[in-house]
């Protein structure tokens, strides 16, 4: 790729966004500092840092949800302010979250129109589809505009997510983290579609943090720290160790992982797993498999193909329709989580607020919530022994080197890393001898995603049995001893050497080929 972005710019032409000393100030602190920042047309511009480092501030600015507390914005050489995000959506800026705002029950044409001004009384819905199908073919995103939402895919939604902010004449389309929920397959079409929207004069600003595939597509990468921006250079000049540097402030360790593939016997054996969702369908469909300690086991596949379901029956969170969980030789098919827990499963979930930890508890009360009904946490299992769990706590935070103001801090204040620490800290702080791992790494930096995998291996080396269930192809090859991969509810094939394997054969058994017919 050219260093210069394939755009269609003149060089006397002004920036198409040019924000010039942001400054963004929360309680006194700055979340943005004298950020400057610009995006040509046709260029692909990515927005990296770690977490807490400003860039979804800064993109919230952009996006009008935010005033700047100082610095001005253009658009086209034309300095705007937003009172709101439909101002900025009226000046063409539009925003694709990493949670997509669609309505499920609504066809893709309706949702289309949901949050825009000026729409009549009496609807043309013949016109709203052929705009939608002349969009499709002109950015090849092929979708059916009178499908409704929620018998899409995770890469169709995003199509209309797209599409969506198209409709509305969207000139500068920002995206956060919008391959986390694709495969290969799918990520390589969006790339396709990214690249034929700059060829269109349009401007896309990105915001991930996978590095490998920000240096592939974009033109120009903008790097923030601590709210201030470090640098910005071209993505064909720069390597992935340079801009980890350049986002953390210091050199990267590599994953040490041990070549040592002996594992000790089996701790954990599942048996023709079935098991229903929230909605009463089939989530879970004849899942086998076994894990042994000493032995990092990678669960693929695209989000919401009965990952989460497996994590839940394997904790007592949800009952199975039928099959057989044996663990250390018991049958544990029906116990409750508590019983889980005390036979040493731990759960690592990936919704850290809502299920891992009580955001308006502090930091020793979600510390204690594993262990508050036994000794020595509980005195007559009516009373707390807080002298014991604020001892405790303290020790965690300073092994795990968690950011906190103190231990009494509501775990709501902390970043995004500070709170997976907490969970970590917690789930490994009793030596458990299964460990369910679900997108350990998901929205972290990259200095906060290597202390995650430093733990994950130090877990290994002491014994324990770890499913690590992610959707990152790179993570999974690279700490797993095997991976199983997941569609629909079954698991297509085992891939029994990672670091042999390819993205393209675990992308089509994520999309629903078996593995014979992968091969």
């Amino acid at each position: 790729m050219s260093s210069e972005p394939k755009s269609v710019n003149d060089a006397n032409m002004p920036p198409l966004v040019s924000m010039r000393g942001i400054d963004k100030i929360f309680f006194g602190s700055y979340a943005n500092k004298g950020v400057d920042f610009n995006l040509k047309r046709g260029e692909v511009h990515a927005l990296l840092g770690e977490n807490g480092a400003g860039k979804t501030t800064l993109m919230n600015v952009l996006s009008g949800i935010y005033a700047p507390d100082a610095g001005t914005i253009s658009i086209d050489g034309r300095d705007v302010s937003f009172r709101s995000p439909r101002d900025a959506i009226a000046s063409g800026i539009g925003m694709v979250h990493q949670h997509f705002m669609l309505i499920p029950a609504l066809s893709v044409w309706e949702n289309m129109l949901l949050g825009m001004g000026g729409i009549p009384f009496v609807m043309k819905k013949h016109e709203i589809v052929a705009r939608i199908k002349e969009l499709s073919k002109r950015y090849a995103l092929s979708v059916d505009p009178e499908a409704y939402v929620w018998t899409l895919s995770i890469g169709e939604q995003q199509r209309v997510e797209i599409l969506k902010m198209l409709y509305r004449g969207t000139k500068v389309l920002i995206l956060d983290e919008p391959t986390s929920v694709l495969t290969p397959q799918e990520t390589r079409d969006f790339f396709v579609t990214l690249r034929v929207m700059t060829e269109a004069g349009h401007g896309v600003i990105l915001i991930s943090h996978k590095i490998d595939e920000i240096l592939s597509i974009s033109d120009r990468l903008s790097i923030l720290r601590k709210g201030e921006h470090i640098g910005t250079v071209n993505a064909s000049g720069v390597t992935r160790e340079t801009v980890a540097e350049m986002m953390v402030g210091r050199v990267l360790r590599p994953i040490k992982r041990p070549d040592s593939e002996r594992h000790g016997p089996t701790i954990l054996s599942c048996a023709r797993l079935s098991a229903r969702n929230d909605r009463g369908a089939l989530s879970l469909s004849g899942v086998s498999f076994d894990l042994a300690a000493s032995e990092i086991l990678g669960v693929a596949g695209v989000v919401g193909n009965g990952q989460g379901e497996l994590c839940e029956v394997l904790t007592g969170l949800r009952s199975l329709d039928s099959g057989e969980i044996t663990l250390k030789g018991d049958n544990v098919s029906l116990c409750t989580p508590r019983e889980f827990i005390r036979r040493g499963v731990s759960y690592i979930p990936v919704d850290r607020k809502g299920m891992g930890l009580v955001p308006n508890m502090n930091l020793k009360e979600n510390a204690a919530l594993k262990r508050y009904w036994k000794k020595p946490a509980s005195v007559k299992k009516i009373f707390l022994d807080w002298e014991y769990i604020a001892g405790l706590t303290g020790e965690l935070v300073a092994r795990y080197a968690i950011q906190a103001d103190s231990l009494a801090s509501p775990v709501r204040v902390l970043s995004g890393g500070n709170i997976q620490k907490l969970m970590l800290a917690r789930e490994l702080s009793e030596a458990p001898s299964v460990i369910l791992a679900m997108h350990p790494v998901w929205g972290l930096d990259v200095g906060a995603a290597e202390f995650v995998h430093e733990r994950i291996l130090e877990e290994r080396e002491r014994g324990a049995g770890i499913m690590l269930i992610s959707e990152d192809l790179d993570e999974l090859m690279e700490l797993s001893d095997r991976i199983i991969v997941m569609s629909r509810g079954k698991i297509m094939g085992t891939v029994r050497r990672p670091r042999d394997a390819t993205k393209e054969e675990i992308g089509l058994m994520m999309a629903g080929e078996s593995m014979e017919a992968t091969r």
